[in-house]
């Protein structure tokens, strides 16, 4: 079969030739090109406020593709070896929430790692699914979780035979992937749909030498952020959906949700940049490969920091390794990855991923240069002096925390509740979620029983330096817990 031809940019050039007859505007946005907004105009430069249009024949509509957005998508799902490809303008959250909201409904459950993104417990939330949790492993050479074991997997299929349940795979950020394709296969011989949350793993699908994708696994659908390693605007991601998915359901599910006035300017990034890729993806994220691998070992030089790699295979829980994430465990300095990110941000003015208690995650892409990555590394050269010198601390090395679920997440959030004190809700149940973000993955999810551990837990990250988010209180320092249990 032929390929289509990937030189086109259907959502752009159609968004060129509006610009070329300008048309008066007696539709929204109200600032009418930014002739209303100067200032705006003034920030953002006049050819981008210009393209900040509404939805117009000539421009389709995301809610209901039949040109120009069509074609878009569907030379993204070629571009992805996917069936059919949907843009989303509310990032790769919206785009976890519409997988689980077309395959999971009341009272259905759903396999998961317990270490998934915080979006996959709002969807339940939404959608009133049973979270059923598959074990997942530790390092504790560096406190971090790994993955799903297959042999886990098919031990909590197995236990669940009566149900009609989905299987839902995280991507992990740490570079740690799973069996994935191992996975799919017992999944899809108990019945199961696969949903696989690619949020950071747009490359996987244009390097080699990398973790399988989830398409090219036999995955049902996967949420794909193109902004990350993708190369478009913040915000813009994409759905991948593989055969046997009734596309057309899925774009209502969508619509439920998405806004009906998308913007343009995400859209045609969306377009731009799955033609880059299309083109040259392949050629860019071997530079980036090349790029982090050669910071991986100039940074082990330095003594005292790991940055992990290919070593930690261990053909279970991390099946494969993603070169291209900087992932680097710190407390070998004496400081915890929070700590770290802290001072690369406030003194030397560089910007990473983010830092737990144990690690720091530099996110290498497209846009990156050699002599960005030699000023992280002398960064962090310095900062292992300096440590040396101080007077080191026995640390905290973060484990997993998997409590006990007492009641679907739908429940416990709609149930009724009051505010404690963190240090006072230890045998109680949750009501809302608390995490630290980034990455967004919750330490408690509502329904699950708070052990001693949890505040604990909870009070060393705040300490640290973390951010933590989730309850009403905007402090942290209150939780909501239910009285009726």
């Amino acid at each position: 079969m032929d390929r289509i031809n990937q030189h086109t940019a259907p959502v752009y050039e159609a968004m060129l030739e509006l610009r070329k007859r300008r048309v008066v505007p007696f539709d929204v946005p109200g600032h009418k090109r930014g002739r209303g907004n100067p200032e705006l105009v003034d920030f953002l430069g006049e050819k981008c406020v210009g393209v900040d249009v509404n939805s117009m024949k000539m421009l389709d509509n995301l809610s209901h593709p039949i040109s120009v957005i069509k074609e878009a998508e569907e030379l993204t799902a070629d571009a992805f070896g996917a069936q059919h490809a949907f843009f989303m303008v509310h990032g790769t959250t919206s785009a976890v929430q519409a997988m689980v909201l077309s395959t999971v409904r009341a009272g259905e459950e759903i396999l998961l790692p317990r270490n998934v993104h915080k979006s996959v417990i709002n969807a339940l939330v939404l959608c009133g699914g049973i979270p059923v949790y598959v074990p997942v492993r530790v390092n504790h050479q560096i406190g971090i979780a790994t993955g799903m074991a297959l042999s886990d997997v098919e031990r909590a299929i197995r236990q669940h035979p009566q149900a009609r349940p989905s299987l839902s795979i995280i991507r992990l950020t740490m570079a740690l992937p799973l069996d994935l394709k191992g996975i799919v296969e017992l999944a899809h011989q108990a019945g199961m749909k696969v949903l696989v949350d690619e949020a950071h793993g747009t490359h996987l699908y244009f390097g080699d030498n990398l973790p399988i994708s989830g398409m090219a696994a036999g995955a049902d659908l996967a949420a794909v952020s193109m902004h990350k390693s993708g190369g478009s605007l913040t915000q813009s991601s994409i759905m991948l959906c593989g055969k046997d998915v009734d596309a057309e359901y899925v774009q209502q599910i969508i619509n439920l949700t998405q806004t009906t006035s998308a913007s343009y300017l995400l859209i045609s990034s969306l377009d731009l940049s799955r033609r880059n890729l299309a083109l040259h993806g392949r050629e860019s994220f071997e530079k980036v490969s090349s790029m982090a691998e050669y910071a991986r070992a100039e940074i082990n030089e330095i003594g005292g920091f790991y940055a992990y790699g290919r070593e930690l295979i261990d053909g279970d829980s991390v099946f494969d390794f993603d070169v291209t994430k900087l992932s680097v465990f710190t407390q070998g300095i004496g400081m915890t990855g929070i700590e770290v990110y802290d001072m690369l941000r406030d003194e030397y003015d560089i910007q990473i991923e983010f830092g737990d208690i144990g690690n720091i995650l530099a996110y290498i892409s497209i846009g990156d240069r050699i002599r960005d990555i030699e000023r992280l590394v002398g960064a962090l050269e310095d900062i292992a002096d300096r440590s040396a010198a101080a007077d080191r601390k026995e640390l905290y090395c973060g484990e997993f925390i998997a409590p006990e679920l007492v009641m679907s997440p739908r429940e416990a959030f709609y149930a009724q509740g009051e505010k404690l004190p963190l240090e006072k809700t230890v045998g109680r149940v949750a009501g809302e979620m608390l995490m630290c973000y980034p990455p967004g993955i919750p330490i408690l999810t509502p329904g699950e029983r708070i052990t001693q551990e949890i505040p604990d837990y909870i009070e060393y990250a705040r300490e640290k330096g973390c951010s933590l988010q989730g309850t009403q209180d905007p402090e942290c320092r209150e939780m909501r817990i239910l009285t009726e249990i």
